[in-house]
């Protein structure tokens, strides 16, 4: 069974490793059935800049976006986050699923720049699926905006 995710990241070329585990309740419980570190884990957040115009935001498990710096980055006064439904429109996926691999629609990606320099996991578009592969190597990929985007995770 393949999803438009797999299918994107096997056409990217990227050295990458696919793990099924599972629905897992937590980060932690995430991070150990990938076999990784909870900030290892990439979180893919759709961000609602104005009507019609979103972007992606990789931010790592142990961190949540600072809106402030992320504003400041965009140039814009004002972000918000979609509801599921809106996701959905615009990624093609289901939020807990979404990743910036094979989108309905292509998006901008903006990524914390504690994703360069080591191997990281980001889910494959569905529950309990995730790719792991060189975090340089798919920022590169992506053409993401590297950035000071994060704070530690409240």
């Amino acid at each position: 069974m393949t999803n438009p995710a797999l299918e994107s990241l096997a056409a990217s070329g990227l050295d990458h490793t696919v793990t099924r585990h599972g629905r897992v309740r937590s980060l932690a419980e995430a991070a150990a059935a990938r076999g990784v570190e909870p900030r290892d884990i990439i979180k893919t957040m759709v961000v609602r800049r104005g009507e019609g115009d979103h972007l992606l935001a990789l931010v790592p498990g142990d961190r949540a976006i600072s809106w402030p710096k992320l504003r400041t980055l965009l140039g814009v006064s004002r972000l918000s986050m979609p509801d599921a439904a809106a996701a959905l429109e615009v990624t093609g996926f289901e939020r807990g699923t979404i990743t910036p691999f094979g989108t309905k629609t292509a998006l901008p990606v903006v990524a914390d720049e504690r994703i360069r320099g080591r191997a990281v996991s980001i889910g494959a578009g569905e529950h309990g699926v995730a790719a792991t592969l060189d975090g340089d190597a798919m920022l590169t990929h992506l053409g993401a905006t590297v950035a000071d985007i994060t704070e530690p995770e409240a």
